[in-house]
């Protein structure tokens, strides 16, 4: 196999126990998330890793294919980390199952990425942010690149910096969306990275891989998504995908 997408998809969450689960209009969360995923023609296979019976039970109801993984692992890189090892497989997706609205556009173009240039080992997304009031909002991050599109820091406060006597009269600002492509190599890579202090300050992951020297392709999608964080976050969703429907 040259790429798959995997579905980590972990039952507790303190916030929103069983959130993976939860109806959306008539359809578990991670129903949409996987319905999504296969409509990506690059992925040879699309795959709900999981640690409770009780997901894998609705994920093979309708039709996914499923790994059993171990309770103990702290985060969605080693739940992966453990599905692809015995596979023979080159580029991994990893797709977050709290993001019912990723579009399969997303899922491509971090996919390609890897496909057609060696030399990128790591691949996410970003969307210009329209609504300025999510700017200073921590819980929406914020993501900075160069000229080649390759990340130069995420963050949870504002980026750039706006300062009072610039010269920009209106600054681009990036929403990051947590979709990663990793070569199966560099996932291992990564996965042994230690936690970084970046990463402890800021409480995000990929920021180690920055710290370590190593890049992040990054590439714009106009798409937007909604994280499932909260059962409030829930009617957001909904009522994007009616309009959607409309």
């Amino acid at each position: 196999m040259d790429v798959i997408g995997v579905i980590p998809a972990r039952y507790s969450s303190t916030r929103f126990p069983g959130k993976v689960l939860a109806d959306i209009m008539g359809k578990p969360m991670i129903q949409h998330v996987w319905e999504r995923a296969k409509q990506v023609r690059l992925l040879d296979e699309v795959i709900i890793a999981c640690d409770a019976d009780e997901v894998a039970d609705v994920a093979r109801g309708f039709g996914a294919q499923v790994a059993m993984t171990s309770k103990s692992h702290l985060c969605g890189t080693d739940r992966i980390a453990e599905v692809v090892n015995p596979l023979d497989v080159k580029i991994i997706v990893n797709i977050q199952a709290d993001e019912p609205l990723v579009h399969p556009t997303m899922i491509d173009s971090v996919a390609r990425a890897l496909i057609d240039d060696s030399k990128v080992s790591m691949a996410t997304i970003k969307k210009r942010v329209e609504d300025l009031n999510i700017i200073n909002d921590p819980n929406v991050v914020k993501v900075v690149t160069d000229k080649n599109g390759f990340a130069l820091y995420f963050s949870r406060n504002a980026i750039p910096c706006f300062a009072a006597n610039s010269n920009v009269k209106n600054p681009a600002y990036f929403k990051h969306i947590g979709l990663y492509a990793y070569t199966k190599d560099f996932l291992f890579i990564y996965k042994n990275f230690p936690p970084s202090s970046l990463e402890e300050t800021e409480r995000l992951e990929q920021l180690r891989v920055l710290e370590e020297g190593f890049k992040i392709k990054v590439l714009e999608t106009r798409f937007d998504t909604i994280g499932i964080d909260t059962p409030e976050d829930l009617a957001k969703v909904e009522e994007y995908l009616k309009r959607e429907a409309e």
